[in-house]
């Protein structure tokens, strides 16, 4: 087979990257930084505090108590929530298993989930804060 005898008018241009300055491969450097993800030990803190306690949660006709307390993370994205990705440690509340259950799978509507979880955390937060010796600041 032979070669086509085309030639090219113009040489290939090169691209920007090995000719860039120093300030451009820093900038994009840091954009590559990832942010630091708190420790197994640092998150389990919070979840050890919900241990013994009661339900804040406290949803009217469903809540069974204090039997089957787990920490209930926020599904709200504000708060840290996405695809496959549990809301930040800090952000539970302890509440019973029919409370958990409601909040996560519940038929009703995630306006109402929001406003239980925010009412049961607005409660939750102040206990939670003396139980682990937290300043309003650090919280």
């Amino acid at each position: 087979m032979k070669r086509s005898s085309i030639q090219r008018k113009t040489p290939l241009a090169r691209s920007a990257w090995p000719l860039a300055d120093r300030s451009t491969a820093q900038r994009r450097s840091t954009l590559k930084a990832r942010v630091k993800k708190p420790t197994v030990e640092q998150g389990s803190k919070y979840l050890a505090a919900c241990r013994g306690e009661s339900c804040y949660l406290r949803v009217l006709g469903v809540c069974i108590g204090r039997n089957t307390v787990v920490p209930c993370h926020s599904n709200q994205a504000r708060h840290g929530k996405g695809m496959g990705i549990k809301a930040k440690h800090e952000f539970t509340v302890p509440g019973c298993q029919a409370c958990h259950a409601w909040i996560d799978q519940g038929p009703a509507p995630r306006e109402a989930k929001f406003r239980q979880w925010d009412v049961g955390y607005a409660r939750w937060e102040p206990v939670r804060a003396a139980k682990m010796g937290l300043t309003e600041e650090a919280a």
